[in-house]
């Protein structure tokens, strides 16, 4: 799957990549049939003393023990997570990629639930609450379903009736008793 960056512009995510000029590799066998379940990729950079330490940069995890790598996370200068990508059906590509801000909260979400290797559904969130969910629901390669949430619930839901992209009819939710 190709995943959109906060520009627009496309980043193949790919789950298995060699390391990275300067990247160690640790293989660790979870399971004990003797095949590598995790991977974790460090670099040698200044620690909080300024002696050289390990700084985690990626790790990858077959989650299933078929031998591919099912869950694949990168790291940023302070070990934060900044993305992960996820083979969520277990056929060998990325399904979901999740983005995180510096303080390792979730920003953006980005599904692929046409397994097409193309995002069809993205969420979006504020301080790691959802605010907004949009969809592309004919496999068009444009949002045609918004969804508004406020407080974690659904506040209004937008279509898209002439294809044109842009929300032709808000439907709001009607105030629910609590």
């Amino acid at each position: 799957m190709n995943a959109t960056q906060g520009d627009g512009t496309e980043d193949p995510v790919r789950m298995q990549r060699p390391p990275r000029s300067g990247e160690e590799v640790r293989e660790t066998d979870l399971t004990g049939d003797k095949v590598p379940d995790a991977r974790t990729f460090t670099v040698l950079a200044a620690g909080e003393d300024g002696a050289p330490a390990p700084r985690l940069t990626r790790k990858e995890l077959d989650l299933n023990a078929d031998g591919r790598v099912d869950q694949a996370t990168d790291y940023g200068a302070k070990e934060q997570k900044r993305r992960e990508a996820l083979d969520l059906d277990f056929d060998g590509r990325v399904d979901q990629v999740t983005y995180f801000d510096a303080q390792g909260r979730i920003t953006r979400k980005e599904r692929d639930l046409g397994f097409d290797a193309r995002p069809d559904v993205w969420l979006y969130y504020e301080r790691g609450q959802l605010v907004r969910k949009e969809r592309d629901s004919n496999g068009d390669g444009r949002v045609d379903s918004w969804e508004s949430w406020v407080e974690g619930r659904v506040d209004r839901v937008g279509e898209d009736v002439d294809g044109d992209g842009e929300v032709d009819r808000w439907t709001g939710v009607a105030d629910r008793a609590e």
